[in-house]
């Protein structure tokens, strides 16, 4: 007795969806690697950034206590977005018995291209980190000279652009240590994990773990490493575009964000006017940021 299209699919679904999942985890997450992932039950999510409290004030005997308000400064917004590919067995080729292996072939591919698009999204968010088009909440971009504050503006980024090395790398650390609140108020940042591309792995991998300085016929130690800096040493992201460019990632909460709608799923049905049969994988998720403080970046020489 020939086989229905509906049992075909009951009989194909399960072992695709493990070959699905085997394939899927194959690829790392490297984004898992630079974000903070938070689950989401809506369309979008909104994270209010407030501005904290001035310094406080002496009270004078007798009198009353000082007052301060904190403020909403900005309004960091999070628009999740369907991701989804499908792939479609025809009728002809189940007929000839060729579904078997195209299955397979086909549930590897969608696999593939539904990881890799993962990182690409998740990359766009350093790639755009210097184009004033991909603005955040505050209205300029990740990595600014110029981020607005209650007291003034704060930088996340060089102020002169340079390639990784050891000076530029010193710089970025010092930097990170002056950023101050909303209020001008000192918060003690700290560069927790650079983020490179893989043209900058042997240049990092020498800074973070040399015992003496790099470069040099000195007996001087390398101070990075002595101290304890950059305590999570560095990840290579494979889908930065940018050679030259390295960021650090800092212990400042709320920073790089991924909201997480819908975890990947995937259904196959049959096809009543074809006679195909389809195979679907769909997942909602968006990457952004909330306070550019969670990262300091140059986008190199």
């Amino acid at each position: 007795m020939a086989i229905s299209r509906a049992q075909l699919v009951k009989e194909l679904e399960p072992g695709l969806n493990a070959l699905f999942g085997l394939e899927y985890r194959q690829y790392a997450n490297e984004a898992a690697e630079i974000f903070d992932t938070e689950s989401s039950d809506r369309a979008f999510e909104e994270e209010v950034m407030l501005s904290g409290f001035g310094n406080a004030s002496v009270k004078p005997e007798g009198q009353g206590v000082s007052f301060d308000d904190a403020q909403e400064t900005f309004t960091a917004r999070y628009t999740n977005e369907t991701i989804a590919l499908a792939f479609a067995i025809t009728e002809e080729a189940i007929e000839d018995n060729l579904y078997d292996r195209l299955a397979s072939r086909y549930t590897k591919a969608l696999a593939r291209s539904m990881a890799s698009t993962k990182q690409i999204k998740g990359a766009a968010v350093l790639n755009n980190a210097f184009t004033a088009a991909f603005a955040g909440g505050d209205g300029v971009e990740l990595c600014s000279a110029v981020h607005p504050t209650l007291s003034g503006t704060f930088a996340n980024e060089l102020a002169t652009s340079a390639d990784l090395n050891e000076t530029s790398l010193e710089q970025s650390l010092i930097d990170i240590s002056a950023f101050t609140d909303e209020r001008g108020l000192k918060i003690a940042a700290r560069g927790m994990k650079m983020i490179i591309p893989p043209q900058l792995q042997f240049t990092a991998d020498r800074l973070m773990k040399s015992e003496g300085r790099v470069g040099t016929a000195d007996n001087d130690i390398n101070a990075i490493k002595n101290m304890g800096m950059v305590s999570e040493g560095y990840t290579v992201n494979h889908y930065l575009t940018d050679p030259d460019a390295f960021f650090i990632k800092t212990d400042v909460p709320n920073g790089l964000k991924h909201f997480m709608r819908s975890p990947i799923k995937t259904t196959m049905e049959g096809d009543f006017d074809t006679g195909n049969v389809r195979y679907k994988a769909r997942e909602r998720y968006v990457f952004g940021f909330s306070d550019p403080r969670g990262v300091f970046g140059s986008p190199g020489a």
